[in-house]
């Protein structure tokens, strides 16, 4: 018999606290309803890259030569260094035949849609986060939810049998 799924998760949902103020965001739907089906495969970006906890925030802001990731005082471009590892990282977990991905939604490392961006023209919400623009070009067929979408019951049964579907193809 097959081990229960793997499935990749921003690290704060879990309850860890890795978050840029050293805080979490743990998600009882998650650890609740998904927590007891599933391997969990925590994954912070912002930690892994070497921004430690606690850190200066970070947000996206739109340049001439695309979005950047820099850190709301110091201006500091992450982008190239999170761009770099995210890409080694995805290959790690593929590796690992992840069977799914619930991220941390609005957040400029993990947000899979409408994350705030900041431009000169005034903020919009049509971002993705670095990480998960790379997870989800580089595992185009991966089941992905973010934590907003996980408390939509329909949503969440949806992701559920996407992720038990991958992963009974994978095994």
């Amino acid at each position: 018999m097959p081990g229960k799924p793997r499935i990749g998760v921003s690290r704060c949902l879990l309850g860890d606290e890795v978050r840029h103020d050293g805080r979490h965001k743990r998600n009882s739907t998650l650890l609740e309803i998904l927590g007891p089906r599933v391997e969990w495969v925590p994954v912070c970006p912002e930690l892994e890259v070497g921004m430690g906890v606690p850190r200066e925030a970070v947000h996206l802001v739109a340049h001439a030569d695309g979005i950047r990731l820099l850190g709301v005082d110091s201006r500091m471009d992450w982008t190239d260094t999170m761009t770099a590892w995210a890409r080694g990282r995805i290959e790690d977990l593929e590796r690992l035949d992840l069977s799914g991905f619930v991220l941390k939604a609005d957040s400029p490392s993990c947000g899979a849609k409408d994350v705030h961006v900041l431009s000169d023209a005034g903020e919009r919400r049509d971002g993705r986060g670095v990480f998960a623009d790379a997870l989800l070009r580089m595992l185009p067929d991966l089941p992905v939810i973010d934590e907003r979408e996980l408390e939509n019951p329909e949503r969440r049964e949806q992701f559920i049998r996407r992720a038990l579907g991958y992963h009974a193809r994978r095994t």
